[in-house]
């Protein structure tokens, strides 16, 4: 069951899930139907699930390439690739089920979204040009927006300012995960910005985007989504991102720096997401 368990990708549905849980207490607006979240959070875990296996499936070739990736079940050969393919559509239609029955039709298609998007289409077009990285980005936010939609009934600004959030969060995290296993994706042959575009240019689009996103950050507690509990901590953390941004253009290490981008894009993400709901409802 390890094996099986493994395929799914544990730590990008744990990530998942927390994103969805934040966007999904904050539409709550202090009315949170616990029952609804439950369903909402075993639904998505089933449909984010089946697209980790789909993309273990695409992906075991040039996992067999990579170091941190060539232990995985369908490379050792631990778990055969016609079961991990019965074991997604399993695991989609339970997950899809469970998000039709108890949920709404925004949250469904929203949920959908990311299901085509990361399993249909970021995963092939990654072998084939760099921007799959912008696609990438467009799956990653979407469990947020099927938290958010669960709990409000309906698309909203809200909606948008999650989605965008998260867009502009993935960019730079994604960047910077490039940057400092730039040999083991070359090795691989997937066509990343470091080595298509070079280390000077991907430095000039994590501080656009980190910049970019310190701005729509500003804007659940701008909007009255958040209290001013929100500001005290998302404005020091997108500064402290924005500033080890900066850093990037003077530093002797690329791969050190990149590392530190990493850690500290995983600190920003938590603590919006933890702050992000609760805010509102405390006296400051």
């Amino acid at each position: 069951m390890k094996t099986y368990y493994l395929l799914t990708k544990p730590g990008i549905i744990a990530g998942n899930l927390i994103t969805t849980s934040s966007a999904f207490i904050l539409a709550s607006r202090e009315r949170v139907d616990y029952l609804l979240f439950l369903w909402t959070v075993l639904g998505l875990f089933g449909v984010i699930a089946s697209a980790c296996v789909i993309n273990n499936y695409i992906d075991k070739e040039a996992d067999s390439k990579m170091e941190r990736t060539k232990r995985r079940p369908l490379v050792v050969g631990s778990v055969s690739p016609k079961n991990a393919l019965i074991f997604a559509v399993i695991l989609g239609v339970l997950g899809f089920s469970i998000l039709s029955l108890y949920t709404n039709v925004w949250a469904v298609l929203a949920a959908f979204t990311g299901f085509f998007v990361y399993a249909g289409l970021y995963s092939f077009w990654k072998y084939r040009h760099a921007t799959a990285i912008f696609v990438g980005s467009i799956a990653g936010a979407m469990p947020p927006v099927v938290g958010y939609c669960a709990a409000s009934g309906h698309l909203d600004v809200g909606t948008l300012i999650v989605f965008s959030l998260l867009v502009l969060w993935q960019m730079p995290h994604f960047f910077s995960i490039s940057m400092y296993r730039a040999k083991e994706y070359a090795g691989a042959s997937i066509p990343i910005f470091p080595t298509t575009k070079g280390p000077l240019m991907t430095k000039f689009h994590i501080l656009g985007y980190t910049t970019l996103f310190f701005g729509v950050a500003l804007l659940p507690t701008l909007y009255g989504l958040c209290g001013p509990l929100y500001l005290c901590v998302v404005i020091p953390l997108s500064l402290a991102w924005v500033y080890l941004s900066l850093r990037g253009f003077e530093v002797a290490n690329d791969q050190i720096w990149a590392r530190q981008m990493f850690v500290c894009s995983l600190i920003v993400i938590m603590g919006i997401s933890f702050v992000l709901p609760f805010s509102r409802s405390l006296p400051f």
